[in-house]
């Protein structure tokens, strides 16, 4: 089910003009970060940053500083570089970071639960409330749906 307001009404009918995105979110969602993924690209969209394909795969047990710096990078221009993030719950501390930086950059940002959590005032952001972000708590193919249009 999706909720928005006028601006993400806007965003909607720009959803076919939007071809290159970002998928933030935690390690624990790494699945559902590549369903999304493999999905947009197979109909043509463009990973700016596939961070699943970055973190902890260098072959060494630890990361160092060096090896965060680098990540870091990678993903904020990955950020930088997308036309819609898309933020999917539960996320990790980076996905909350990633998620201002889409909101300084106005972004199309799609944020998705699969369920209320959202709007459990215990647990929620207040960012997640601001009306340029698209609020989501139904399936990942719906979320799929509302990106490609």
């Amino acid at each position: 089910m999706w909720r928005g307001s006028s601006a993400e009404r806007h965003h909607r009918g720009t959803a076919s003009k939007l071809k290159r995105f970002y998928v933030a979110s935690s390690f624990k969602n790494v699945e559902n970060v590549r369903y999304i993924a493999q999905n947009l690209e197979s109909k043509g969209y463009v990973n700016t940053c596939d961070w699943t394909g970055i973190a902890g795969t260098n072959g060494k047990n630890t990361l160092t500083l060096d090896d965060l710096r680098e990540i870091g990078q990678k993903e904020r221009d990955g950020l930088l570089e997308a036309d819609v993030v898309v933020i999917l719950l539960p996320a990790g501390k980076s996905a909350h970071v990633e998620i201002g930086i889409a909101i300084g950059q106005a972004k199309r940002i799609l944020l998705h639960s699969p369920d209320a959590a959202i709007d459990n005032i215990e647990t929620t952001s207040t960012f997640y409330h601001l009306p340029e972000v698209e609020k989501c708590y139904g399936t990942l193919d719906e979320l799929l749906e509302e990106i490609t249009g």
